[in-house]
């Protein structure tokens, strides 16, 4: 059975959600946001990075401070979050600083965000959880509200907790004399960084808090639809359906992408991009899973990858 209830400070976040079926728990932001600013087992570590203060943001500039108003500025906060895609500054760096509206259902909640007038869009977030493991569905939902037909993403965020290891398995389909794989890479990123690994079957991203500053984005096709964030000796799968083939996506043709620096790393997966005409939405569900670490893993060899994998 899902359960909802009210948190009335959480940590610098102000009042929260929380949902749980007694094995997991996820805690949305409802005064800001809103993010599911926690997400793991009941009473137990938490996926989501909550650092408020080391996160930051930017500071406003003129530009930001025409599109969004006086006053306003951008704060990572954390959490998993919607966006927009493709990117731009301002105009997809909404503040998310205004309260939410929370609707309960059967198993879960409906997070519907204030109106992004400047942007002329409305988005929502939904949370389902099975009534006694550790599944969860996350839908998000974005409207068009101006007059004119938009092209655009859902763009789904996780900022994850610091010191785990992303796991991306590559497309191994023979595709013959054709490429059977993308990886694209923002001008920023080193990819001969110790913290990468490319292997014939898996890409691995190491977060790393300590030492020289660094940053670094990547984007994949992610055929499978389907990445691994482990952290200490657990581990959290997100499913989410792909269209490659079919459809265009943005970035490159990128549904998944990462970005990772000193103070997080990021679990992001994108929609189709769409046009939507005025009063219509797009949508983009993950499917979220925890698991415990079974065994041992070298995240710089294909083998010992699949060997984990296996046992979850």
């Amino acid at each position: 059975m899902v359960t909802l209830k009210t948190v009335d400070n959480y940590k610098d976040y102000g009042k929260c959600v929380e949902l749980s079926n007694g094995v997991i728990s996820a805690l949305v932001t409802v005064e800001i946001g809103p993010r599911i600013i926690s997400f793991g087992y009941k009473d137990g570590q938490n996926f989501m990075n909550d650092n408020r203060v080391l996160l930051g943001g930017k500071p406003t500039d003129k530009p930001y401070a025409d599109f969004f108003g006086e006053g306003r500025r951008w704060e990572n906060l954390g959490g998993h979050r919607v966006w927009l895609s493709p990117e731009s500054y301002p105009e997809t760096y909404t503040p998310d600083d205004k309260p939410c509206k929370v609707v309960p259902t059967e198993d879960g909640a409906i997070f519907v965000y204030a109106e992004d007038t400047e942007i002329a869009v409305q988005k929502e977030m939904e949370i389902k959880m099975d009534p006694d493991d550790t599944n969860m569905q996350v839908i998000m939902r974005v409207k068009n509200i101006s007059p004119e037909t938009r092209e655009f993403a859902v763009w789904s965020l996780s900022v994850c907790a610091q010191h785990g290891t992303l796991i991306l398995p590559m497309n191994t389909v023979d595709a013959g004399l054709l490429p059977n794989r993308q990886i694209t890479f923002w001008t920023y990123t080193d990819p001969t960084a110790d913290n990468f690994y490319f292997g014939k079957k898996y890409t691995t991203i190491k977060q790393i808090a300590e030492g020289e500053e660094y940053c670094a984005k990547i984007g994949t096709d992610l055929n499978c639809g389907t990445a691994y964030y482990v952290l200490g000796d657990e581990i959290l799968c997100k499913t989410y359906e792909t269209k490659h083939g079919k459809e265009k996506y943005p970035d490159g043709n990128c549904s998944f992408e990462t970005y990772v620096c000193n103070a997080m790393i990021e679990f992001e997966t994108l929609s189709p991009l769409k046009k939507i005409s005025c009063g219509e939405t797009n949508e983009l569900i993950e499917h979220w899973s925890l698991c415990k670490k079974t065994c041992e893993v070298d995240f710089k060899d294909d083998d010992s990858i699949d060997n984990l994998l296996s046992k979850i």
